[in-house]
């Protein structure tokens, strides 16, 4: 989250007090990241391989730890590394820093809900009480978190509406689908929903609830693939 907020704020063009609120935030995971990294590696001092490898008897405790990691000796002298869990190192891959901000906030709530969620329960699987009060003040800053992005979107969302983006012209889409809901399941439980019905939530027009859509057009058909890409000729499937 640290890198997805710096992006995210280094790439705002005006907007001071947003790209304000995503830097601080940002800054702050850097030093998130440094907690996390100091607890791991005093969680590790004084528990060598033959340590762990005894509590893994354990079978309760070995199929949590399946033994240490021998990276955590070898290549990082017992301290932590950027990797998840299993060992997969850390990529940038998850970073959305898409220039509109209302999207990107909206992703910063769900990597803030999912964080947070983790965190509890990493607090129940634990009985340390150093790791318990250091994960306490991360659940209490991932509540912060959590409720300044909704505070964000919410004032946004006073200006732009709901849907983004909110200046491409509306008239140039399908405005006859744009709030229907079609059912694909084999009940109709979805249309039960504060979404199948009642004015839509952009204030655009009217929620529909479609139970057996019809379909719009025929069966796709495409042509033969060129020659020189040697596909299996469509003749072979009609005998």
């Amino acid at each position: 989250m640290a890198m997805q907020y710096l992006f995210q704020g280094w790439n705002v063009r005006g907007n001071e007090k947003y790209r304000d609120l995503l830097l601080d935030t940002g800054t702050e995971e850097l030093a998130h990241i440094e907690m996390l990294a100091t607890m791991i590696a005093r969680l590790l001092e004084g528990a060598p391989l033959p340590t762990l490898e005894e509590a893994a008897k354990n079978p309760v405790i070995n199929a949590i730890l399946g033994g240490m990691d021998p990276q955590h000796i070898i290549v990082s002298g017992l301290g932590a590394m950027p990797a998840d869990s299993n060992g997969n190192r850390w990529k940038a891959d998850y970073i959305v820093a898409s220039g509109n901000l209302l999207t990107d906030f909206r992703m910063n709530l769900t990597a803030e809900s999912q964080g947070r969620l983790q965190v509890a329960r990493l607090y129940e699987m634990t009985d340390d009480r150093g790791v318990k009060d250091m994960l306490a003040w991360l659940l209490a800053r991932d509540t912060m978190h959590q409720n300044q992005w909704v505070a964000a979107i919410k004032e946004m969302e006073a200006k732009e509406n709901i849907v983004v983006p909110s200046t491409f012209p509306r008239e140039l889409e399908h405005r006859e689908v744009s709030h229907i809901l079609f059912n694909f399941s084999a009940g109709n439980a979805s249309a039960h929903g504060r979404w199948a019905h009642g004015p839509s939530m952009d204030g655009e027009g009217q929620f529909k609830y479609v139970e057996k859509p019809v379909p719009f057009a025929g069966k796709p058909v495409l042509n033969p693939a060129p020659p020189y890409l040697f596909n299996t000729p469509p003749k072979d499937f009609n005998h």
